[in-house]
């Protein structure tokens, strides 16, 4: 017998039972392993596959004993509680916020922001992992943007701080923008209530690359924080009204390699435009500072940076000053949110929109006379007179 004969008669003779595929080639041997065969037959009876167990309903009860025994998969839950857009959840929420309040208030708030690229992600794991090992229990908040297309969000923070969400002392928790200004997640500061509750001294809240303006994460942290590269503008980008001068504390990432010397550079142009903006905290002289998140170098250094800020504004009262003011502030964006899904939810409003949409798009109507329109039929009528 040939190798030709051989080999095409163990192919035959170790061929399982069925049909080769149209798609192999001829002669093919068992260099391919594919094949068609016919179905097994199970025996016994099966029913219908049952549908997968739902998840207890936690009570308020349930969520409060959680997050005070540190629980994070509790803490998620109630996270997602009040992100939820649920009348019946929101009123749980705030039944939770005022079951957890008196837990709250004795961490670190800090706001980490930068424009995209900046390294935020990168830095806040080095600054993470440090503070684990010295014993800190830090939470992280990062804001991922939603799609203006779809809304969906790709969450994708947890992922880039692999180390950190490793380290037993953390908690990372991304959430979708939804579009909120300055990229921060409209329920982010009950998100920080809950972290405090559960035991987290530090919380950090990463949000998504802003612009000059975008910039509400000031208004729930103590301490903020701008993460800037080399070559992000000139003195006269730097001195403009914007986020800039709102800053505790600005850092030029990427402090190392090639990028050294203009990460010097950068840091001395900042220093002279700090010198012409009035600091954003009253005691407290905004520092320029340089790190590189990928080797570490300077990392402690602007940490150090932050405890300092916290002495300060702890000794001089500014810290309890600034989150008193910032609870104020919150009350009245929330009455100025309800207020204008109580106005869109108006009876005359949802009749009459639709056509004044129209009419504005149409150039017929101006904005401003149509707002005041839509603002006259959400009033209710006038008293009869008697």
């Amino acid at each position: 017998m040939t190798p030709e004969e051989e080999k095409a008669h163990h192919a035959e003779t170790s061929q399982p039972a069925g049909d080769r595929p149209e798609w192999v080639p001829e002669n093919a041997g068992t260099a391919f392993a594919t094949w068609v065969v016919e179905g097994v037959n199970r025996a016994g009876t099966f029913g219908a596959p049952s549908a997968p167990p739902r998840r207890r309903q936690l009570t308020i009860d349930d969520y409060a004993a959680g997050i005070q025994a540190r629980d994070t998969t509790i803490l998620a839950r109630a996270i997602t509680l009040i992100e939820s857009n649920a009348a019946a959840h929101q009123d749980l929420a705030q039944q939770l916020l005022a079951r957890v309040l008196p837990e709250t208030g004795r961490s670190m708030r800090v706001g980490i922001t930068g424009i995209p690229g900046a390294g935020k992600s990168t830095i806040i794991e080095a600054l993470g992992c440090a503070l684990c090992e010295e014993g800190h229990r830090v939470a992280v908040l990062a804001v991922d943007p939603s799609s203006t297309v779809t809304g969906g969000s790709i969450l994708g923070d947890k992922v880039r701080m692999e180390k950190l969400s490793r380290q037993p002392g953390a908690f990372i928790r991304p959430s979708p923008s939804g579009g909120s200004l300055g990229g921060v997640a409209r329920k982010s500061r009950e998100a920080i209530l809950l972290c405090e509750a559960a035991g987290y001294d530090i919380v950090i809240v990463e949000t998504v690359g802003v612009g000059q303006n975008e910039v509400t994460v000031r208004s729930m942290v103590d301490c903020f924080l701008l993460l800037s590269i080399a070559g992000a503008g000139d003195e006269v980008q730097g001195i403009k009204k914007g986020v800039m001068e709102l800053a505790d504390i600005i850092v030029v990432n990427k402090a190392d390699g090639d990028n050294r010397l203009r990460a010097l550079g950068a840091r001395a142009e900042l220093e002279r435009v700090l010198h012409y903006l009035k600091p954003a905290t009253e005691g407290w002289t905004t520092p320029a500072l340089t790190a590189s998140a990928r080797t570490g170098e300077g990392v402690t250094e602007f940490w150090d940076k932050v405890r300092e800020f916290f002495d300060v504004c702890r000794k001089g009262g500014m810290l309890e000053e600034r989150r008193r003011e910032q609870a104020i502030a919150w009350m009245h964006a929330l009455i100025r949110e309800a207020l204008q899904a109580e106005f869109y939810q108006n009876a005359a409003v949802r009749a009459a929109v639709a056509e004044i949409e129209q009419a504005v798009a149409a150039g017929v109507k101006p904005s401003l006379a149509a707002a005041k329109e839509l603002l006259a039929a959400a009033k209710p009528p006038p008293p009869a007179a008697v």
